[in-house]
């Protein structure tokens, strides 16, 4: 099947002078779902066909309307931007209030100045030091309201590079209506990673180690949504960032940099370490929503694929290869699918042909004129294990800021693809604690970042865990005996 390209139009203009949308609705990249709301997707995760979804029309903001935004507490301005995707029925602010009132930094979200142009905007000071906190803190209580209002209990299984399964669990333990099954690649992730995981006993919390890479975990979870039986049986729900809610959740943290640096009447860049293009998206969402954005960088390590696209039009998945950054050790993007339904003007039937052809034969032929639009919203850079080392060194002695490896890889993107116009600030995605990776910073720096207080006995708590082969099978028959016992 051929490709065609149609340049978007600009977004539906949306006046939300109460940042509320009263029905707003969400369709599939693959045109063949049933639309649905924002509880709907809450719930759903990924769509029946197979795709995930997207607005159908993006709100877009005035330049009055961002300003009015300026200076508002974190969970208000939260509130705020994703009540443009969630429409009317949701006690968003209460709900922001108590996501963020368990952070460790009373900014929420600080910016750290590193030097003239470019800032950390740390992400890390939820409960399991990770950006994911930022999302799934809020969607714990998403579906703690919403299940509780159904009278209805569902399943959620989630696939991990090492900081969703953690703040997943950290966010869904205890929770009455919800069981949690959470995969991740055995011998993968960090020890801090794996023991913020395992040493949770809550009963409705299953971990379960998979022989294989983080994209043997990802096709597992997508293989079991797209079981529709096991999925109806299981009522199974996602909160990976294939879930629209994940996305929505994590735009504010960019519209708060941004209008702290002076936004919408300066412009800013945004530099993120990603693997999974989630993240970046979240920036790119703001972008479309009028947020005047300069530039969009794309961090990777070793594991370049989106890096290659950007630079070759090489969308070709190669082997996993392990690195000190094992939270972009990826080859499938899923989330790219999402911007890939936008470059190939929102037509549903072509982008599943591509993500099928993707999936058959290992690369993804995008036609000229789509690249071409990707590479005008972004840019990608590429920095090996030895560079993240190198980079690690050198914040801490030019800066004094110790990073985990993952920021440094954005930093140092930051550093060789800021905008030539230096009144443009750089803003890098901070995404993980130090600590989280403690073995690397002591490698680059000689010196071991310890972990927050309310973590200190972490190496010592019991774990729990199962391992499993790479098959559906075993882990969908995992899956359902641990729904089984906490609904017996």
């Amino acid at each position: 099947m051929g490709f065609a390209y149609a340049p978007q139009g600009r977004p539906s203009r949306f006046r939300a002078a109460r940042f509320m949308s009263p029905a707003m609705e969400y369709i599939s990249t693959r045109g063949q779902a049933p639309a649905r709301d924002f509880e709907g997707v809450l719930l759903a995760g990924l769509a029946e066909d197979g795709g995930l979804f997207v607005p159908r029309h993006w709100p877009e903001l005035s330049p009055a309307e961002w300003r009015a935004m300026r200076g508002l507490a974190y969970p208000e301005l939260a509130a705020r931007i994703i009540g443009l995707f969630a429409g009317a029925g949701l006690p968003l602010n209460t709900l922001c209030q108590d996501a963020y009132a368990v952070f460790g930094h009373p900014a929420i979200v600080p910016l750290v100045q590193l030097d003239q142009r470019c800032f950390a905007l740390e992400l890390f000071h939820g409960p399991t030091l990770a950006f994911k906190d930022m999302a799934l803190q809020l969607l714990g209580r998403l579906f703690d309201h919403v299940l509780t209002k159904r009278g209805e209990r569902v399943t959620i299984v989630g696939a991990t590079s090492g900081d969703t399964g953690s703040a997943a669990i950290e966010a869904c333990r205890d929770r009455a209506a919800v069981d949690i099954v959470i995969l991740h690649p055995e011998g993968r992730t960090s020890e801090v990673q794996r023991r913020q995981m395992t040493s949770v006993l809550a009963a409705n919390v299953s971990n379960i180690a998979i022989k294989g890479d983080f994209d043997a975990c990802q096709d597992l979870v997508k293989a079991m949504f797209n079981d529709a039986p096991f999925r109806q049986e299981m009522r199974l729900s996602a909160v990976n960032s294939i879930n629209w809610a994940r996305i929505a959740a994590q735009i504010p943290y960019y519209v708060a940099a941004a209008l702290a640096l002076g936004a919408p009447d300066r412009p800013v860049a945004f530099s993120v370490p990603t693997g999974n293009f989630g993240n970046v998206l979240a920036a790119w969402a703001a972008m479309r929503m009028g947020l005047p954005i300069a530039k969009l960088i794309v961090g990777s390590n070793r594991n370049d694929i989106l890096a290659r696209f950007l630079a070759a039009n090489d969308m070709t998945a190669r082997p996993v290869e392990p690195s000190l950054s094992p939270s972009m050790d990826i080859q499938v993007s899923s989330n790219f699918e999402r911007l890939l339904f936008e470059l190939l003007g929102r037509d549903g039937a072509i982008t599943a042909e591509a993500m099928r052809r993707f999936r058959s034969e290992g690369r993804m032929p995008i036609p000229d004129a789509a690249w071409r639009e990707a590479t005008r919203l972004f840019a990608g850079f590429t920095l090996d294990d030895a560079g993240t080392l190198a980079e690690i060194r050198h914040l801490h002695q030019a800066a004094g800021y110790l990073a985990d490896p993952h920021t440094a890889v954005g930093t140092a993107a930051a550093r060789a693809l800021a905008p030539e116009d230096p009144a443009i600030p750089v803003v890098v995605a901070a995404t993980a604690h130090p600590a989280k990776f403690p073995d690397a910073v002591e490698r680059a720096t000689g010196l071991r970042p310890p972990l927050p207080a309310r973590l200190a006995d972490l190496y010592v708590r019991e774990e729990r865990f199962s391992v499993l082969a790479d098959d559906l099978g075993a882990v969908e028959d995992a899956v359902r005996a641990h729904a089984r016992r906490n609904t017996a």
